[in-house]
């Protein structure tokens, strides 16, 4: 089917760019000598491979296709994120965290960020349950990231999202257990420039779809009145503005989802990314450092902007150009604007037109834009059945699943030309994460885990590599299951907002102060995780409903489901704060490490 739909050129392309991506990795492999060559790319990675592999690796599919399909649904309050990004994941990562992070990793002769809190807080049982948070958690985010490259391949290439499953994690598989660290830099880089391009081509499109910036923008503005009313319910007030901010009602849930998931989850969790976090130790100096952050300010900018904006605009795009619906007008929005909400028709064997029915016994009904802006043939409340056409917008066009708004739109708005180019962006995006995740992971299972535990010391290469295979699997059995909802940017934040719950108050903590003891560090990481935990099990109704155990004590989706709002704020809200305290006061009642290992830490 996918050589079928695929032309010759096509197909050269992509095989092309396989093969630079496998050559980069062949020469990783090539100049992989030592554990630190494997772990850390003998930490002498120039700043722009750096800056690009710290982007790319930050930046994948879940923020593209997830994030991006999350903006067509809420709309562009998700530049916040883009800001937050900007500020916390660059300049305070690189400026503050980065410099300490580099020099106490080479001071401690850290390898991967579990070691460092190991060695920092002189702990093996530090180091053994951060790398078994890692395990077992990072093929959640793993997952997130293969969905949306998946969703995009099997909407592009029409072909089943199974088998774009197997082809895309057998692809990552192949490289990024050969590699290590320096393989997988050397193709961020490459794969971060090929992101690059292919987002600014995209926005430049967008804008030429939608009629330009100034017209674009005032048309998405314009369609406010056409938010379904399941959205308005919960905040939704249009896709150029902020929801309805509050607390305690109904009609304040999407500003919880927006600010508490996904710009705090994912903005603040980004401090806390073992993946990431490693990068800081790959370089000489904080010159380098320094030289990165203008490069990594303006890729993340471009990246998840664009992705933002883009998905935004959709929906005035699919209102003006997309596909045509017909049936009748049950309710008039706006006369003027020709905004109505249909009920979708099909005509019967008989010649008669009937109403379309969802699998769930529900009228199928969608806000459009109506093609002639006749709303006058159609009456009122279904009293007649005269048939009009509209437009729908991007929600309804991508049958209620965000994660496929930007597969949709890229298939349906853009140059066939240009789908194969944003296949190569995707494929990039993806890989570069992917192989950053699973090098993270396995590097977790072998060296902070199995090391630790049996005393084999530098013999744990092998075992990274099996777990790295073994996430490989989690993950795709994951992506398999569990499609819908939004998923992408629910998984992407679950993660994020654990890392940063567990381990942050132990990281910066253990880089800036010397009176952060081992059992201050403990406490904030468990009290993190425990309550992480407690949360999506039994109050995050998305995430304790679908997990089932806190059915047990409510036939709810949440233990707080009668006190609005509370079901969806994100754990990070509480569990960080929480987190934070147990670090402060159990290190104030507990003895810090001798001088001389603090002084080992901090100079040297």
């Amino acid at each position: 089917m996918l050589a079928q739909t695929l032309g010759i050129v096509e197909i050269v392309v992509i095989l092309v760019y396989l093969m630079v991506v496998g050559y980069l990795g062949w020469l990783g492999y090539r100049r992989t000598k030592t554990a630190a060559d494997f772990l850390i790319a003998g930490r002498d990675v120039h700043p722009f491979v750096m800056a690009l592999s710290y982007g790319a690796t930050f930046i994948s599919t879940s923020a593209i296709v997830g994030f991006g399909g999350v903006a067509g649904l809420f709309g562009m309050s998700l530049l916040w994120l883009t800001f937050c990004n900007i500020l916390v994941g660059v300049f305070i990562a690189f400026v503050f965290l980065g410099p300490p992070t580099r020099r106490m990793g080479h001071h401690l002769d850290a390898h991967t960020f579990p070691e460092l809190l190991g060695r920092r807080f002189q702990s093996k049982g530090i180091q053994i349950f951060a790398g078994l948070i890692i395990f077992l958690f990072i093929p959640l985010y793993s997952a997130a990231v293969l969905i949306g490259g998946c969703e995009f391949l099997a909407t592009q290439f029409n072909i089943d999202y199974t088998v774009a499953l197997l082809v895309f994690s057998a692809i990552i598989a192949i490289y990024v257990t050969v590699g290590g660290l320096k393989g997988v830099m050397y193709t961020d880089a490459l794969q971060g420039s090929v992101m690059f391009i292919g987002m600014m081509i995209l926005l430049g499109y967008t804008y030429m779809k939608v009629g330009g910036v100034v017209g674009g923008h005032e048309y998405l503005t314009g369609m406010a009145d056409l938010v379904p009313d399941k959205l308005k319910a919960i905040g939704h007030t249009g896709w150029t503005t902020m929801p309805l901010f509050g607390f305690g009602e109904l009609k304040h849930s999407l500003w919880w989802i927006v600010v508490s998931t996904i710009t705090l989850g994912v903005g603040v969790g980004v401090l806390a990314q073992p993946q990431l976090i490693v990068r800081f130790m790959t370089v000489k100096s904080k010159r380098e450092l320094n030289r990165a952050v203008l490069i990594g300010g303006i890729f993340i900018m471009v990246m998840t902007g664009v992705a933002f904006t883009v998905g935004s605009l959709s929906n005035a795009f699919f209102a003006q150009h997309g596909k045509a619906f017909t049936g009748r007008v049950v309710k008039v929005i706006s006369e003027e604007k020709g905004h109505a909400v249909l009920q979708l028709m099909k005509k019967s064997e008989s010649g008669d037109w009937t109403d379309i029915i969802k699998p769930d016994g529900s009228a199928a009904a969608a806000p459009v834009v109506l093609s002639e802006g006749e709303i006058g043939k159609a009456t009122v409340e279904g009293k007649a059945v005269s048939v009009v056409e509209g437009r729908s917008i991007s929600i309804v066009y991508a049958k209620g699943n965000p994660d496929q708004i930007i597969p949709t739109y890229i298939t349906s708005a853009m140059p066939k030309w240009f789908g194969l180019l944003f296949l190569l962006t995707l494929l990039a995006a993806a890989m570069s994460t992917l192989s950053s995740q699973f090098h993270a992971l396995g590097t977790s299972i072998g060296r902070d885990v199995y090391e630790q535990i049996t005393g084999a010391h530098g013999k744990g290469i092998s075992i990274t590599r099996i777990g790295i295979i073994v996430g490989i699997i989690m993950a795709v059995i994951i992506s398999h299951y569990a499609r819908g909802g939004y998923i992408i940017a629910r998984a992407t934040a679950i993660f994020f907002g654990l890392c940063a719950s567990a381990f942050l108050p132990a990281f910066v903590g253990g880089l800036f102060f010397r009176k952060m003891t081992r059992k201050g560090a403990i406490a904030s990481m468990v009290v993190g995780f425990v309550v992480t935990a407690f949360w999506l099990l039994f109050v995050k109704a998305k995430e304790a409903g679908a997990i089932g155990l806190v059915h047990l004590f409510t036939e709810k989706d949440s233990i707080l489901a009668g006190h609005h709002n509370w079901p969806v704020v994100d754990p990070i809200v509480i569990a960080l704060p929480l987190s934070i305290i147990a670090a402060i006061v159990v290190s104030m009642l507990t003895k810090a490490s001798g001088e001389e290992h603090l002084k080992k830490c901090f100079e040297g």
